[in-house]
């Protein structure tokens, strides 16, 4: 899907409408942390007087009160409380766990007013990975490398009090280690291999699933028989987690 698709979609447009309705109406300068496109950069720009977007590339995008820049998260080039309002939506859940002490602790060092977070809530990590066509190694669906709730989040933030958590959509995708074995054995031909994310083993492309054989695709259907009753047998959840938090 590509991108302009995936904003139009009605669960990202809901998701939008409610990282807004979190925001400030109104302030001096804010930091959007992994702007890609400048969807969210836009929207904050007809509330604040500045707003900075960053991303790992420097966002290719002109905005009248946007000033994009390349930056990493781990080391912000910003002084401290630098912005009254910094949304990170989409970014916590693709960073290296050994790092994601230190980009949570760059996100309170330059905030000086509200941090809005955005994550998947809970994701099951085991739904929708690939086998990369290169090393042979197993990844999480889109590079998503951490999983949070909503307790394990706020606990990255202890210079900050939780002001609003919100839970987004629904899903019931969950699965098991038996289903999981299975996927894997069949070469998890189901995964998702349109990510850019590179492969979190070898650092190359995730490149397509392989060509299964028939073994392998009686595989297939053993993991999704499998798996059927861990989302049967539990209730939807909230398939975004959105936490503000304000500075204690």
């Amino acid at each position: 899907m590509s991108l302009s698709a995936y904003r139009s979609s009605p669960a990202e447009q809901e998701r939008t409408r409610d990282l807004l309705s979190l925001s400030p109406g109104s302030g001096r300068r804010a930091l959007d942390i992994g702007a890609r496109d400048g969807h969210f950069s836009r929207l904050l720009a007809e509330r604040f007087q500045e707003v900075v977007a960053l991303d790992l590339q420097r966002p290719e995008f002109e905005h009248p009160g946007v000033l994009t820049v390349q930056g990493d998260l781990t080391a912000l080039d910003f002084p401290d409380g630098a912005f009254d309002f910094v949304l990170c939506a989409e970014v916590l859940e693709h960073i290296p766990p050994q790092l994601l002490h230190q980009a949570c602790h760059e996100l309170q060092r330059v905030c000086s007013g509200r941090l809005l977070i955005g994550v998947p809530n809970g994701q099951d990590l085991r739904v929708g990975r690939t086998t990369c066509a290169r090393c042979g190694g197993f990844n999480p669906p889109w590079g998503h490398v951490n999983r949070f709730n909503a307790s394990s989040l706020a606990a990255l933030f202890p210079q900050f009090r939780v002001a609003a958590h919100h839970l987004v959509g629904h899903t019931r995708e969950r699965s098991n280690a038996l289903s999981a074995w299975l996927m894997d054995l069949a070469g998890n031909p189901y995964g998702t291999y349109a990510q850019q994310e590179p492969c979190v083993h070898c650092g190359g492309g995730i490149g397509a699933p392989a060509p299964r054989s028939l073994g392998q695709k009686v595989l297939t259907k053993l993991a999704f028989w499998a798996r059927w009753p861990s989302e049967a047998l539990h209730p939807p959840r909230g398939n975004w987690l959105h936490l503000l938090l304000e500075r204690r």
